[in-house]
């Protein structure tokens, strides 16, 4: 049996109650898109920067994506290229000591694997590939399968990354506070 097109309008209607727009995008996503930058950055002007050039990229194409699943996956993947992309510009430019970043204030600070401040300059010392799939594996919680669509890489080498990764934090760890394990 087929629908008519009114059947059609009505079933949209119950699946979406109210049609998606850029503002609606923006309040749900702006979270994710700043935490990947801040945790990969520890900068967060430059992570402002990068939530919004990644924003603005997504306004130009907004029309193009078909489903709030397709805008989620793209902007993850979008926010980790355009994090490594200005570490690359930024390279050129003064180190800034961690230290010397301030740490956002937020109320009732979530549990998160990367607030312990020693972890967070160990991750933060990887190489920049390494690095973004460490976060996104252990902060946005995702599958490698998800990783290596995101950053367009096969699953093998996330998994490559995500093993080298741990065991260099493991090794680091080691030799700055003795044999954990």
């Amino acid at each position: 049996m087929t629908k008519t097109g009114q059947e059609i309008g009505e079933q949209q209607r119950v699946d979406n109650p109210e049609p998606r727009t850029f503002a609606s995008v923006l309040r749900s996503h702006q979270s994710m898109v700043f935490s990947i930058a801040y945790h990969f950055l520890r900068d967060r002007p430059a992570a402002e920067e990068v939530a919004q050039d990644v924003f603005l990229q997504l306004h130009k194409r907004f029309e193009e994506f078909e489903s709030d699943a397709h805008i989620a996956f793209w902007l993850r993947k979008v926010a980790g290229h355009r994090s490594i992309d200005y570490v690359r510009k930024r390279k050129s430019q003064a180190a800034v000591d961690i230290d010397d970043v301030p740490v956002p204030s937020v109320d009732g600070e979530p549990e998160d694997h990367f607030l312990n401040r020693r972890l967070r300059l160990l991750i933060g010392s990887l190489p920049e590939k390494p690095r973004m799939v460490m976060i996104l594996r252990y902060q946005e919680d995702m599958r490698p399968e998800e990783i290596a669509s995101a950053m367009d890489m096969p699953v093998r080498t996330v998994k490559s990354h995500l093993q080298r990764s741990l065991a260099m934090l493991r090794e680091k760890i080691d030799r700055s506070m003795g044999d954990v394990r």
